[in-house]
């Protein structure tokens, strides 16, 4: 038992940071990273550098892609198991169709789901997809992975560990962790305002890595304990899923009940139907939002029940202009254009949901308070990266006077999160700009090559960081620290060159072209490298500095 509360919480807050901080340093790194993950997309897929375009027509363009597009054979084989009987050669009906974009979207991505006939779960669709390109309608190529929004930003809420949504309740568990931390670490600094201006650099590292955690911690609190919240909050519905299991009866009677309060309908008529001008829909919409103050933008399209007298079109407002997740839905009965519903103002509980969801997912337009978001998840890295270090520098020299190997792994560990992790995203660009455009039958695709080369350049850090670490349990620093920092620091030009040799777009061209999300990435990853080879510098100091005072050799071989 612990003498007091403060002590209890000292212990609470050490080992669950401990344990959970490498989870989280993913979580808060690759979160920052997603605050520009369509971004980041653009400069891994070359062919979508243009400026983003508006919902394009449907009438003209997307209906007769859509009319075009089957699931592929991929989709079909995963499907196979979940099917009484054969699958068949084509699916014709269409259950409902999509296209999204943003402000931020060049390029277009578009749904189709399809019923499969004797499927064992009849609400279960297949799904065909594709991104293209809104000025004309042509196809991007299906086989880049888009590193951002499809690897990064999954990454820091999913682990992208899917089987059974393993790493969703991994980062979730971490995340109602960290609220306890967060809770602890306050109760543990009773100066936690002197803290926030103490950071002495040139003291010991124990004690300059103490005042770094003390600061971070102290002046992204509000962030962190938000973050923390709204995350398991978004997620509420897969830690606690009673609508879909324990209460689904009562599920299917609410949605039918929705339906017949909103009338949409909930299930098709079986009578065949044709579809109006859905640009007419559009049109009408867009007039609704400008007569409520509200012009703008289409940024997701919707149609459901397509080719059945129940089907209707859903408009949802790209409401990039706020803070709250609002799409200001409006429908339309397909086969006449006439207005079914116009969502109505959301309830008080609703609008604080879509406020915080939306304040979470930062769908808005506002590019200062991004970038506050990335400054936000690179404090709780700082944060959790010197908790670390104080970890290892506190116990490390006590360590080896008693022969322990704990500590060393720690900071294994610790490098093999902390800086393995910039190692691996900086591999994974690399792999992606390396890679040809085409690649030999019978390879894996090029995002799964792409995938490997991230999980490949991680896997070699840690084994690096664990190979090196034999210091540590002599009282001495992991010199993996120093290397992979170098490591950083070279491969993030390389990153930055080779975008230029393989696309033409170098940072000059880009910068007067005005081409940020490019340029951004560019400067973002040359930054790194000029703080990673920092401190590099000041590590190779430390070290000689250690070097030069062999004091504790001689206090380790007398013990």
């Amino acid at each position: 038992m612990f003498p007091n509360f403060r002590l209890a919480m000292a212990w609470l807050h050490t080992w669950f940071g401990l344990v959970l901080g490498f989870v989280l340093m993913v979580v808060f790194f690759f979160g920052a990273l997603s605050v520009f993950d369509r971004e980041i997309d653009r400069w891994a897929i070359p062919s979508s550098r243009f400026a983003p375009q508006p919902m394009p027509s449907y009438d003209r363009m997307l209906r007769p892609i859509f009319e075009s597009m089957q699931p592929t054979a991929e989709a079909v084989d995963l499907m196979r198991d979940r099917v009484n009987g054969p699958m068949p050669t084509r699916f014709d009906t269409v259950q409902r169709l999509g296209a999204y974009t943003t402000h931020r979207d060049p390029v277009l991505g578009i749904f189709a789901g399809f019923e499969v006939p004797n499927a064992k779960d009849p609400e279960e669709l297949i799904w065909a997809l594709r991104t293209i390109d809104p000025r004309n309608g042509a196809a991007l190529p299906d086989d880049r992975l888009k590193i951002g929004s499809q690897f990064f930003y999954p990454l820091h809420y999913s682990l992208n560990l899917n089987w059974m949504r393993l790493g969703t309740w991994i980062v979730g568990f971490a995340a109602l962790m960290m609220l306890a931390a967060l809770v602890s670490g306050v109760v543990m600094h009773r100066k936690i305002f002197r803290e926030f201006f103490t950071f002495r650099p040139k003291k010991a590292t124990q004690r300059s890595a103490l005042d770094l955690h003390n600061m971070t911690g102290v002046v992204a609190l509000p962030f962190h304990f938000f973050f923390a919240f709204t995350g398991l909050v978004i997620f509420a519905g897969v830690y606690f899923p009673v609508g879909h299991t324990q209460l689904n009866p009562l599920h299917e009677l609410h949605e039918k009940l929705e339906a017949e309060e909103t009338g949409l309908p909930h299930k098709r008529a079986g009578v065949a139907a044709p579809l109006a001008s859905v640009d007419a829909m559009v049109a009408e919409a867009q007039r609704r939002w400008h007569d409520k103050g509200m012009a703008g933008e289409v940024g997701f399209l919707a149609l459901q029940h397509v080719g059945d007298a129940n089907g209707y079109v859903s408009v949802y407002r790209a409401g990039t202009d706020r803070i709250a997740l609002v799409g200001e839905g409006i429908h339309f009965k397909a086969s006449t254009g006439e207005l079914l519903r116009e969502d109505p103002p959301q309830s008080a509980v609703d609008s604080v949901n879509e406020f915080l969801t939306g304040l979470h997912l930062q769908h808005f337009r506002h590019w200062l308070l991004r970038w506050f978001y990335v400054l936000g998840g690179l404090a709780g890295c700082v944060c959790i990266a010197t908790g670390f270090v104080f970890f290892v520098e506190k116990r490390k020299k006590q360590h080896a006077r008693q022969g322990i190997q704990g500590v060393r792994l720690v900071d294994a560990l610790a490098v093999g999160t902390v800086t393995g992790m910039l190692v691996a995203a900086l591999g994974m660009l690399i792999a992606n700009r390396l890679l040809p455009d085409s690649l030999p039958a019978g390879w894996p695709g090029r995002g799964d090559l792409e995938r490997y080369a991230f999980w490949a350049s991680w896997a070699l850090a840690l084994a690096h960081a664990l190979w090196r670490s034999a210091p540590v349990a002599q009282g001495r620093s992991n010199p993996a620290w120093r290397e992979q920092c170098l490591a950083v620091a070279v491969l993030a030009p390389l990153a930055v060159a080779l975008n230029w040799l393989t696309t033409g777009d170098h940072l000059w061209k880009t910068l007067g072209a005005g081409y940020w999300p490019v340029a951004g990435v560019d400067l973002f990853l040359l930054a790194s490298a000029g703080m990673a080879a920092l401190a590099a510098g000041k590590l190779r100091r430390r070290a000689a500095g250690q070097a030069a005072t062999p004091g504790l050799a001689r206090e380790t071989a007398h013990a």
